[in-house]
């Protein structure tokens, strides 16, 4: 482990952490390739759990030194972390105001209310709509106006911005998860031969290498694009990568562009929208690990998995390690997903088989 990481950074414990790393084995059976693992952040504890609550820990650091009594937060509609967001900040006895993006043009009841949605309201968070859903800056600047309002009613807010013009905090969550999982797979004496995560706000794919790499690790970590195309993917990990290095206190050469993997094979239509290789891959898991995935970011990421073991990437490897990210909750906003297609229609690609 690194003797240089900088653990100095304010932080509030909201995870139950390690959380446990498992083989998959009747997956890596079925899949007829190397063995495959798991990495469970979907068991952090916090709403139901979810890998977000290790960036919380250090928002909510940030937001205990400024003194602040309400937390903003911009997201989608089901959007995991603003769930996770407000459940901290009834932990910190604390406000939360949401506000829910329109990325997708859905108007179903079941997406609208059901899943993410439902929890923030039991959560008693005060939710904002906001419609320019695929606008990062608007959608940051229309927190900031959200803030003045409240600052003028006496409150004292802190605001988590998803854009990449803001201080990356929740990146040292994954530089922890980072280190922790390498320890783990020392303990069990195992070599990993590649990680595969989900790659959108880009927090936790440069926070969980520049964690690795720490801890000396150097196999890849591939990036599995739930929002953006690989081109705009890579620039923005690139950026976040140099950042959360820079609050670690790490030497800027501990990784760099040569580290950055990212494949935007799976994107489909985009962000939230369903295609057959999620919805199998959503299916095979379940039905042979027990394990549940979401529609937005671990199917998509399972889905990429499944294709890399197929194509033998990396070559060669014995054992690969699935960063389970959590959001099962956002199932119950897409009620399509129990709509049976089996014998009726064709996948929208050839890169997963619901039968292996």
């Amino acid at each position: 482990m690194s003797d240089n990481l900088n653990l100095s950074h304010p932080r509030v414990r909201l995870a139950h952490t390690p959380t446990p790393l498992e083989a998959m084995p009747n997956l890596s059976l079925a899949l007829g390739g190397p063995r495959l693992f798991v990495k469970r952040d979907d068991c952090t504890g916090l709403a139901t759990g979810g890998n977000k609550a290790r960036q919380l820990e250090y928002y909510f650091g940030q937001a205990s030194v400024s003194d602040a009594d309400t937390i903003l937060i911009t997201g989608a509609v089901q959007s995991n972390f603003v769930r996770q967001a407000a459940a901290a900040a009834r932990k910190c006895r604390m406000e939360c105001h949401i506000q829910l993006e329109k990325r997708l043009s859905r108007s179903d009841a079941t997406y609208l209310r059901s899943g993410n949605v439902l929890l923030n309201h039991l959560l008693g968070a005060e939710i904002h709509h906001f419609d320019k859903g695929h606008d990062e800056s608007a959608a940051d600047l229309n927190l900031d106006v959200l803030a003045e309002s409240l600052r003028a009613k006496g409150r004292k807010p802190y605001v988590i911005h998803l854009g990449v013009d803001h201080t990356p905090w929740g990146g040292l969550g994954y530089v922890d998860a980072g280190r922790e999982t390498a320890t783990q797979v020392d303990a069990m004496g195992l070599t990993i031969d590649a990680v595969v995560l989900a790659s959108g706000s880009g927090l936790t794919h440069a926070g969980f290498l520049t964690g690795w790499r720490a801890a000396g690790k150097a196999s890849p970590i591939y990036g599995i694009c739930v929002r953006r195309d690989a081109n705009e993917q890579k620039r923005r990990i690139e950026r976040r990568l140099a950042e959360i290095i820079a609050l670690a206190g790490l030497s800027p050469s501990l990784a760099g562009p040569n580290d950055i993997n990212v494949d935007d094979s799976w994107l489909g239509p985009g962000y939230g929208r369903l295609t057959q290789d999620i919805r199998n891959a959503i299916d095979i898991t379940a039905q042979h690990e027990g394990l549940i995935l979401d529609p937005v970011y671990t199917g998509k990421t399972m889905a990429g998995l499944i294709c890399m073991v197929r194509n033998s990437v990396p070559a060669n490897a014995k054992n690969i390690l699935f960063l389970h990210t959590g959001g099962s909750v956002a199932l119950f906003g897409y009620e399509e997903l129990t709509m049976s297609e089996k014998g009726n229609s064709q996948p929208e690609t050839n890169k997963v088989s619901s039968s292996i």
